[in-house]
């Protein structure tokens, strides 16, 4: 499996489930005669980042996977998102970049070394970026968005986390 089909198919599908999360909490703040964006400031810990910031580096963490593996620039977000309309409009942004990514793109990505602005004077392959790095943080962040999201009361469970899968017929 290449590193293309590691990573990009997967985190576009994780950032369309964390739209449909959206749509859940819109749903259940109407029913709940609340502001949906009131979410945002949401938190599982007091010393952990809000919802926003959980849907922001979900969405960094998927960007700069693709963009460190292809040897792209990834687009910039100033993190400036205070609306989930505004969040909605950066995980489209996301996928729409991650659509520009091209399995061709990821040839010799796997040995690519990538340099992180954490760890100045050091760089990793890129097999082990995405594996030790990206996808564990990717998810570390859409799981705690899920579990703010669910916390508070949006009925969101396992099947909505994970989304559709390719079945076929045996």
């Amino acid at each position: 499996m290449s590193l293309y089909d590691a990573s990009v198919p997967q985190l576009v599908k994780m950032l369309g489930n964390m739209e449909r999360w959206l749509d859940k909490a819109a749903e259940h703040a109407a029913a709940k005669k609340f502001d949906v964006d009131t979410l945002l400031a949401a938190r599982l810990a007091p010393d952990q980042y809000a919802l926003v910031r959980q849907i922001q580096a979900a969405c960094d963490a998927a960007k700069f996977a693709g963009a460190r593996l292809a040897g792209k620039e990834a687009p910039v977000h100033p993190d400036t998102e205070t609306t989930v309309a505004q969040l909605r409009a950066r995980i489209q942004s996301v996928i729409a970049f991650l659509g520009t990514l091209t399995p061709a793109d990821f040839d010799g990505a796997a040995r690519r070394p990538v340099t992180l602005s954490f760890m100045p004077g050091m760089v990793i392959d890129g097999t082990d970026y995405l594996n030790e790095l990206a996808i564990p943080n990717f998810y570390f962040h859409a799981t705690t968005a899920y579990a703010i999201l669910r916390h508070n009361g949006v009925n969101v469970g396992k099947s909505d986390f994970i989304g559709g899968m390719k079945l076929r017929p045996v």
